[in-house]
């Protein structure tokens, strides 16, 4: 295994995507790389700049460093609702594609095997399938629900670089079965198991767990799974094959 360096996770998934056909999920799969690509280059990150894991109904883009974060977050904040809604508007009403995301940053080790491991992809895999965030996107008009980890909240957020308003940011604390996680939901709070923060300490409550997730995700390895919602274990991604691409 690689000695873990830093990088930039993105990771996008598509709601209610085991409830669809075959060839709906065929047609979402194609929009979600579409979008990732197009967001992608929107924030100038190249394709020599990033790798891609394919979970079947989601995907994660592990980030060379040096690519300009704020610029990636503005893109998902202005580029990434504009593609979602082009597309719909394409799009049946039994194609419609709605996405949750998660922006962090941290460690990722390559193995032998072409797989992802760390601690750090571990914790975004669960802020993707939380249910604050499952939550939230339900609410959501515009199709689309994205937190960010507490990394990137301290170093990009916080300091409100152009095109980013910390105050469009709520620390939230969703539970997992590993405890409680620290993160930032863009845009409100969903209505139903959530609070602000509170107002002495500044401290967000911690939600329920709640009942499990929709649909399934199966990776390859045997250091990591996903099945309603529910992670289990440490992370080890191989990466898939973007279409046209050369990953």
């Amino acid at each position: 295994m690689s000695t873990p360096v830093n990088q930039t996770l993105l990771l996008l998934d598509i709601e209610r995507y085991s409830d669809r056909t075959d060839v709906e999920q065929a047609y979402l799969r194609r929009m979600l790389y579409d979008i990732a690509d197009g967001t992608l280059a929107a924030a100038s990150i190249d394709e020599s700049q990033r790798k891609r894991a394919d979970r079947g109904d989601s995907v994660m883009e592990l980030i060379d460093a040096n690519a300009s974060v704020s610029a990636l977050l503005r893109a998902l904040i202005t580029e990434l609702p504009l593609q979602l809604r082009a597309t719909n508007q394409r799009a049946s009403s039994s194609a419609q594609i709605r996405l949750r995301a998660v922006l962090s940053t941290g460690y990722v080790a390559v193995d032998d095997r072409n797989g992802w491991v760390g601690s750090d992809l571990n914790h975004a895999c669960r802020l993707l399938d939380a249910k604050l965030l499952r939550s939230a996107l339900r609410e959501r008009s515009d199709d689309f629900a994205l937190c960010v980890s507490d990394s990137v909240h301290q170093g990009i957020v916080r300091h409100g670089h152009p095109g980013i308003r910390p105050e469009d940011f709520r620390p939230i604390t969703p539970e997992s079965k590993n405890g409680p996680l620290s993160a930032w939901l863009y845009g409100p709070l969903p209505s139903a198991g959530a609070a602000p923060a509170d107002a002495a300490t500044g401290t967000p409550p911690v939600t329920p767990a709640g009942q499990a997730g929709l649909g399934s995700v199966h990776v390859m390895g045997d250091q990591y799974g996903v099945a309603g919602g529910t992670v289990h274990g440490g992370a080890n991604f191989t990466f898939g094959h973007r279409p046209g691409g050369n990953r």
